[in-house]
């Protein structure tokens, strides 16, 4: 048997951090969503049911922690800083796409987000 396609998803993933480009986003910081969709070949992990055989979701999760905690003033930059750190953890990845959103974004209109979606293949 092989699949054919195949995909891991870390789907809205809360966070409070300090991106903006206004000053007061910076200091007072604010909610954010992360989506990430991993395409990896995970033919090997069905057979083995062994962690090894495919992307860890949890070490994912740090991964986008640890780079949520950095200041950024552009949401592109910080999706560009975790999908390039992703890229380069994890060899095994082929395409990602990640998804970042500012929950109620300081811009005066009734919206739950603004967000940018990144889609980087190897």
């Amino acid at each position: 048997m092989k699949v054919v396609a195949s995909k891991i998803f870390l789907d809205d993933m809360r966070f409070y951090a300090y991106h903006g480009v206004m000053e007061q986003e910076q200091r007072v910081g604010g909610e954010y969503s992360v989506s990430l969709i991993v395409e990896v070949d995970l033919t090997q992990a069905v057979q083995t049911d062994d962690v090894a055989d495919t992307i860890n979701y949890a070490e994912l999760y740090v991964l986008v922690k640890r780079e949520m905690a950095v200041p950024s003033r552009l949401l592109e930059h910080v999706a560009g800083r975790i999908g390039q750190c992703a890229m380069k953890e994890f060899e095994r990845i082929t395409t990602l796409t990640i998804r970042v959103t500012k929950l109620n974004p300081p811009m005066g209109a009734d919206c739950k987000g603004a967000s940018v979606e990144l889609k980087m293949i190897r």
